[in-house]
């Protein structure tokens, strides 16, 4: 009788095609999915840089009024290098726009979106005036306060 040399026999290691390509399938549809989510609260996000800074301007041009008896759009007058150049981290830009006599001083502050948070179509400007009262655009113009202020 011949005598059986019992090795012992290891299974083969590692990943099968299908497990691999099922692992993928399942990696792409998160990221389908979290990616655009990401994205939409960054924009979110932004757009506290924005009311901050309508805010800030606001507060300079009372102050600005309060010693001149006078609004200004000159940036120097309030303290900034230029106006209608990015803030922040470079989303939105800043407008000052004064009211015209006979009306009585006035003035209103906007933050226009731009570059990647132009996508942000729903709050595309935030506007403060010298009421304090603030609002918001969305990117056709229509107001969109109640989405974008809450």
């Amino acid at each position: 009788m011949r005598a059986f040399n019992m090795k012992t026999v290891r299974p083969a290691a590692g990943f099968t095609l299908v497990e691999l390509m099922v692992t993928i399938v399942i990696g792409a549809i998160l990221m389908t999915i979290a990616v655009p989510t990401y994205q939409t609260q960054i924009r979110k996000s932004r757009r506290t840089d924005a009311k901050t800074a309508i805010l800030d301007l606001a507060s300079r041009e009372e102050r600005l009024f309060t010693t001149t008896n006078s609004y200004s759009a000159t940036a120097a007058d309030l303290g900034y290098q230029a106006l209608g150049v990015a803030i922040g981290g470079g989303y939105y830009k800043l407008e000052v726009a004064l009211t015209a006599p006979p009306n009585p001083p006035g003035f209103t502050v906007t933050a226009t979106a731009i570059n990647s948070q132009v996508k942000d179509t729903s709050c595309a400007k935030f506007i403060v005036d010298q009421t304090g009262r603030q609002s918001t655009k969305d990117s056709a113009g229509a107001d969109s306060t109640a989405t974008c202020l809450n």
